[in-house]
């Protein structure tokens, strides 16, 4: 009786060290990373040419468009047409430096959110996208408010901290609100923002990764 009973408990045990090891054997699942997108919103002739420090700005979005490119991250370009940006006007056309490239998006809009009666929604997620590296202009209109609408609509959004700008605001009593202070602004806003299930961040644009 003791024999036997010596022999199932060093079974039991061999039986547990095989599993243990068989565990430890498995490879390790690497985490799910987030599919990302660069947006890159009113990257225009009459958009850019008076923003703060436009040429740095248009600089960081060069950069941030290359390093998409180089890591085969999909890039979305949005253009925005109004009454004062016609349609086809030299003013409406993407900066000399911006080329889409045939896998690229263009997406079209008439509002400040780009997601606003646009494909954007759809384009992203049928590419499978859940995180957007957000750039462009203007801070205070267009890509505060897409910033936000992509945030409502799940996706994680790193805003590019560099790679954005607007132009200062006067009003008729004289106050000014600096287009420094107005960008200053929206990356603290989206440094601190808390949102369910989604992840804000900013970023510089020698920074970000796709």
């Amino acid at each position: 009786m003791h024999t036997f009973r010596r022999t199932l408990l060093a079974l039991v045990a061999l039986l547990s060290s095989t599993a243990a090891q068989t565990q430890n054997s498995k490879p390790m699942e690497k985490p799910m990373v987030a599919k990302s997108a660069l947006v890159v919103v009113d990257a225009q002739v009459g958009v850019l040419a008076p923003i703060w420090e436009s040429a740095r700005v248009v600089a960081n979005l060069e950069r941030l468009v290359a390093k998409a490119r180089s890591e085969k991250a999909l890039i979305v370009w949005v253009q925005h047409s109004d009454d004062e940006l016609k349609f086809g006007s030299d003013a409406w056309k993407l900066a000399p430096s911006f080329v889409p490239a045939a896998t690229e998006i263009t997406v079209h809009k008439k509002y400040n959110s780009s997601f606003a009666d646009t494909s954007l929604d759809q384009q992203l997620r049928s590419h499978g996208v859940s995180r957007i590296v957000l750039a462009g202009a203007a801070t205070n209109w267009c890509i505060r408010a897409t910033a936000y609408a992509a945030v409502d609509r799940g996706y994680s959004l790193a805003l590019v901290s560099d790679a954005h700008s607007t132009e200062s605001m006067q009003f008729k009593d004289g106050r000014v609100v600096s287009a420094e202070s107005i960008v200053t602004d929206l990356n603290v806003v989206f440094k601190w923002l808390s949102a369910p299930n989604v992840k804000t961040e900013v970023l510089e644009a020698a920074g970000v990764g796709f």
